[in-house]
């Protein structure tokens, strides 16, 4: 099999006004991207596309900012293809406004129906921020019959949000508009963004009726989670800037590997689309939830408690394991043995998301009263499965 098409999808990639943090890790993602590309037996990349959110505020002089960066670092052999959505339409000028001044400056239109090296690629600028109507409605399905034309060739489709219960991140930053038309043709692998979603979480992939892909940011995370001790938003946020390249074959399959930006490197996660045409050879599916092994600690893996001079205590441990894919997060319990009383349960990320992992996870526990007491913690795989704990017990004196 080889490789006859390559393109990078990417969003949320926040251009400001204030900040050249996200045009420096778009021209490295390009500069990296380009070296990887050049280095294969199909070299180049045949096209990248900005999936929506790409302007902060959707002002003039980001749309600007986005142009010119795009000019000085993509080839003019690299089609590039744009959707907006609810970032660019915050402007003062609202969605028409946003709509208006793309069209002028970028001389696109903001939805299109692309043909680059005999695949389809359906791309949709959304409405009212993120939502999908009617008329659009009726225009994706008309671009989908024309592309099924070319079975079975799988069918690129492209809009700013998830799609309601396919990948991670689509439970808070989903919408369901349009999942009634894809659900006719299992040959589409969907791009979205919106959430900031990590795309080397394997859940980042979802096929039931088709395939659903997430396309991370390049300007910080979020997760889809509300019971870590950090909130959706964890310290190291920032440290994160992700894109999916994607390789289509001419046996039909597709090769969708993320690409971490900030350390260069593929994070080993690639997803093969063997088959996209048939349901029935999807291996990304909900099934994962019944069948995921349990992460588990090395044998020499243990807890340690320590305290600093203002008596805040925390506890620590190494990374547990989980192939081939990460550790999601890791639940900590701590009871006081006085009375069997459980005081302090927290949940935490593993940093999974970081290309270079922290080797160990510490957890606050703040000041503790005089007293005995036992820590347990659990790592958790993304699909609810557990470890055995480690658990360590220890004293609180007024001596520490």
């Amino acid at each position: 099999m080889n490789t006859v098409l390559r393109f990078i999808a990417c969003s949320d990639l926040h251009f400001k006004t204030d900040s050249e943090k996200e045009p420096q890790r778009f021209r490295r993602g390009m500069a990296l991207a380009y070296a990887y590309a050049d280095s294969q037996a199909y070299p180049g990349i045949d096209a990248i596309v900005f999936n929506g959110d790409f302007a902060n505020q959707g002002l003039q002089e980001q749309m600007q900012l986005v142009k010119d960066t795009v000019s000085d670092c993509v080839r003019p052999e690299t089609q590039t293809i744009y959707t907006l959505a609810s970032h660019e339409f915050m402007a003062p000028d609202g969605e028409a406004g946003a709509v208006a001044r793309f069209q002028a400056l970028f001389g696109q239109a903001p939805d299109q129906h692309n043909v680059i090296n005999g695949y389809h690629f359906i791309s949709i600028t959304t409405q009212n921020g993120c939502h999908i109507y009617d008329e659009k409605q009726a225009w994706l399905r008309e671009q989908l019959r024309q592309a099924a034309a070319d079975y079975p060739k799988p069918i690129f489709v492209f809009q700013h949000s998830h799609l309601t219960g396919t990948v991670y991140g689509s439970i808070l930053w989903g919408e369901d508009e349009i999942i009634p038309i894809l659900m006719d043709y299992p040959g589409v692998i969907d791009f979205s963004g919106h959430s900031h979603a990590p795309i080397n979480d394997p859940r980042s992939i979802h096929q039931k009726y088709f395939t659903s892909e997430g396309t991370g940011s390049l300007s910080y995370l979020e997760l889809d989670e509300f019971d870590k001790l950090h909130g959706t938003i964890p310290p190291d946020a920032e440290n994160f800037a992700q894109f999916c390249i994607v390789e289509a074959r001419d046996d039909g399959s597709v090769l969708i590997r993320p690409f971490d930006v900030i350390s260069g490197g593929f994070f080993g996660t690639d997803r093969l689309i063997a088959h996209p045409w048939e349901p029935a050879s999807f291996v990304y599916t909900d099934d994962r939830y019944q069948t995921a092994a349990c992460p588990a600690f090395t044998a020499d893996a243990e807890l340690r408690v320590t305290s600093d001079a203002a008596g805040e205590y925390a506890v620590g441990f190494p990374q547990a394991l989980q192939e081939p894919e990460r550790v999601d997060s890791y639940t900590l319990r701590l009871r006081s043995l006085s009375d069997g009383r459980i005081i302090r349960q927290c949940n935490v990320t593993s940093s999974y998301y970081l290309y270079r992992m922290p080797p160990r996870v510490e957890i606050p526990l703040g000041q503790l009263p005089t007293g005995t007491y036992e820590a347990t913690v659990c790592a958790n795989s993304f699909w609810g499965t557990s470890s055995a704990p480690l658990t360590l017990t220890f004293e609180v004196n007024d001596f520490d």
